[in-house]
């Protein structure tokens, strides 16, 4: 009988809960019902121990607080309030080493724009104000299941393959995207608006990042290909092409 693979998923502190790391339920229950074992990542001392990337067979990037704007040469906006330089370096080195090893990786909204800042792209600090976007992207007011808008999905990338749709709708629950994306990455989804709602990086095994957030639809599964994907590349890292089965 094979071991299901160990995903790890990272927390991080909410300033309502000071003194806390914190994580949703939803992205460990997405992770259990395709397949995988959850292990929560806490970014303690942003230490990364050689021992843990050994033991790791994926990854999750979780949404929360911005990125903190000076990892990519960007003077605070009035908006950009909530940071961890603590948890941004752990990210930021949990990405480098995934990448180094091949580790698949599934990264989801904040996920996605530590992603982007890794690899060298920067962000909009602020839709609304920088933007003037009219689309409704910081939809915190309203249940995390309430569709905000539809998204296009690039034909041929391997989204477009998990998801088998050109168009999706999603929820929005950011105020920053993606600005300048990083050289390595390729956007394959967008907003009505241009914003980048989807990116991967073709060369490695699996990594894929989504701006919506995919784990807030567990219960009903319309987005669990993204993580049986995530889970099956995991399990079968010799095997190029892997698509999503549950």
């Amino acid at each position: 009988m094979s071991v299901p693979p160990l995903i790890g998923i990272t927390s991080g502190g909410e300033p309502s809960f000071p003194g806390c790391y914190i994580l949703r339920q939803d992205y460990v229950r997405s992770v259990e019902l395709s397949g995988g074992v959850p292990l929560v990542l806490a970014p303690a001392g942003a230490a990364l121990h050689p021992a843990l990337l050994s033991k790791l067979d994926g990854l999750v990037l979780t949404g929360g607080t911005d990125v903190v704007p000076r990892l990519y040469g960007g003077a605070p906006h009035p908006t950009v309030t909530d940071t961890s330089a603590e948890r941004d370096e752990f990210e930021m080195k949990l990405v480098h080493e995934a990448l180094a090893h091949d580790l698949p990786l599934l990264a989801i909204c904040r996920g996605m724009q530590l992603l982007n800042v890794a690899l060298g792209g920067t962000l909009v600090q602020d839709i609304r104000t920088v933007t003037g976007s009219a689309i409704r992207h910081d939809d915190f007011a309203l249940p995390r299941t309430d569709v905000a808008h539809a998204v296009s999905v690039r034909s041929g990338s391997r989204l477009h393959a998990l998801l088998g749709r050109d168009e999706v709708e999603v929820n929005s629950l950011h105020h920053q995207a993606v600005d300048r994306l990083a050289t390595p990455l390729v956007a394959t989804a967008f907003a009505p608006d241009g914003l980048v709602e989807a990116v991967e990086l073709p060369a490695r095994r699996f990594v894929l990042g989504v701006q919506w957030h995919p784990e807030a639809w567990w219960r009903e599964g319309r987005f669990a290909r993204l993580f049986c994907a995530l889970v099956e590349a995991a399990e079968a890292p010799t095997i190029p092409g892997l698509a999503a089965t549950c």
